[in-house]
């Protein structure tokens, strides 16, 4: 089995330095043991992770779009979406470059009545911004949802398990895949392929990860058009290249996916980096 800390999108380091960098905020004020203990017993909420650079964020729009609709389906109730934006800029201070990521949950939930409208907190956490890997990875294809996998939700055992069961299986990460054959997503990746001339996403239901969606834009905006339609697991070795994607990483490429070697592009893998980029950092 191989070392998978520099395979994942993260190097040794960030990883141990992350410990000590790390700063928490509740609604822009100083966070207390009480509300921490919280939302470590409360696994009902959701959040988005982005990567802060020069003191803003590629795809701002997007991720405050995704905080307020998950916060309207969790908790009836909309996100205060300019105080959020606040928070975000509060908790990044004088810190230029920075992972930050913003958990909603609610103080006021009633458990044993959920169905209640609750007023949402916004926890921002920050820590030390992450150095993307290039080794391409070697996934394991598993039968596995995510339960709402439209929404970024704070139910994550499942898909580090999966991850687990992968590495203790020799691979790097778990690829998920529904009940008909058709591929979803990756852990904490969304997935793309490229079959020589169009990139495809998979169509099965899956979160809409901001990373993909600025990859889409950054390549139409270069005339290159993906598009979005069902990805066998049988019909793999149609394909030329895969590549990863999430907020720390535009583009990690897909050594492998079970048995079937797939092409690490790096052509493909430069194209897809520079169109993320081209997607510009708005301001917090």
């Amino acid at each position: 089995m191989t070392d998978t800390t520099d395979r994942l999108g993260l190097d040794s380091s960030a990883e141990k330095a992350a410990v000590a960098g790390v700063r928490c905020e509740l609604n822009g004020e100083p966070v207390g043991v009480e509300t921490l203990s919280t939302v470590a017993l409360l696994a009902y909420g959701h959040f988005s992770s982005m990567q802060v650079r020069g003191g803003g964020v590629r795809g701002l729009d997007l991720h405050l779009a995704r905080l307020d609709a998950a916060t309207r389906e969790l908790f009836g109730t909309a996100l205060d979406v300019d105080a959020t934006r606040r928070h975000m800029r509060h908790a990044v201070a004088d810190r230029r470059d920075a992972s930050l990521r913003v958990n909603v949950f609610s103080r006021e939930l009633r458990l044993d009545h959920p169905a209640v409208a609750a007023k949402p907190d916004v926890l921002t956490t920050l820590g030390p911004p992450r150095k993307a890997a290039t080794a391409p990875v070697r996934l394991k294809s598993v039968r596995y949802a995510r339960e709402l996998p439209h929404i970024k939700h704070v139910a994550t055992f499942g898909l580090f398990h999966q991850r687990r069961l992968a590495q203790l299986d020799g691979y790097d990460d778990a690829l998920f895949v529904d009940s008909a054959g058709a591929i979803s997503e990756a852990s904490v990746w969304n997935i793309g392929f490229f079959d020589g001339k169009d990139i495809v996403w998979p169509d099965a239901p899956s979160l809409a990860g901001i990373t993909m969606q600025l990859l889409r834009k950054g390549l139409r905006g270069r005339g290159i058009a993906t598009m979005s339609r069902r990805v066998a697991l049988a019909d793999i070795g149609r394909y030329r290249s895969a590549f990863l994607c999430n907020s720390s990483c535009a583009a990690l490429p897909v050594a492998s996916i079970d048995d079937v070697e797939l092409a690490a592009d790096a052509r493909l893998t430069a194209l897809l980096e520079a169109s993320y980029a081209d997607n510009p950092i708005e301001a917090l």
